[in-house]
């Protein structure tokens, strides 16, 4: 039957980016999920819930014979495929933020979360079309912010990097700068965890290493 595709229910850069760091070459699948249709408390049921409608989403186009908005050829099978859905949420405080819709409000934001810690979680819905099984995970990384000053802030904040992350910064990116350490995954904090991943396909029966191109085994 031979390994599935793998596709990322996703458009996100930093997500895409990581699982080609890691030898994986996804076939990138936007959701189009109305993520103004989640709303809860708990950071990881919020995350769970939203990664796994976006995964859904996407699987709805495969099982879609005449939806075009994904192309089987890719595939060679559109019912041998795994889909993966994430999304993420900063927690400070108790209070849950995902991305800041302003400059404003991520100056705001930074002013608040500068010198202190915030929890980041990503969850994870990994789907197997072939089988018809699933699995939704959390993963949560503890962020310490530096200390920085209100100029600094506002120079990061111009960038516009800020603007386009969960938790208004990106570890890769220069966000990095203004983290002091992290507990836990850390790429986690870019999107996605590599090794929750790893252990979701193995709970559907796969290797991590079998998405790898074949190139990568005749170069060992």
């Amino acid at each position: 039957m031979g390994i599935p595709a793998f596709v990322l229910a996703s458009i996100s850069p930093a997500r895409l980016h990581l699982l080609q760091s890691a030898g994986i070459e996804p076939i990138v699948c936007r959701s189009d999920f109305d993520e103004s249709t989640v709303t809860s408390t708990d950071p990881v049921i919020l995350v769970n819930t939203l990664a796994q409608c976006k995964a859904e989403a996407v699987v709805a186009k495969f099982r879609n014979p005449g939806d075009r908005t994904v192309t089987p050829e890719k595939t060679g099978n559109p019912s041998r495929v795994v889909v993966l859905g994430c999304d993420s949420v900063l927690q400070v405080d108790g209070e849950i933020y995902g991305k800041p819709e302003t400059p404003a409000e991520a100056v705001q934001r930074w002013q608040k979360m500068r010198g202190g810690v915030g929890e980041l979680y990503t969850g994870h819905a990994l789907f197997d079309l072939n089988s018809d099984r699933y699995m939704v995970r959390c993963q949560m990384t503890r962020v310490y912010f530096a200390n920085i000053s209100d100029r600094q802030i506002e120079n990061y904040v111009a960038t516009e990097e800020p603007l386009r992350c969960a938790g208004c910064f990106a570890i890769d990116g220069r966000g990095g700068l203004f983290v002091e350490k992290l507990e836990g995954c850390h790429t986690n904090v870019i999107g996605l965890s590599l090794p929750l991943l790893r252990s979701l396909l193995e709970e559907l029966g796969y290797d991590v290493t079998d998405f790898w191109p074949d190139s990568i085994y005749r170069s060992v």
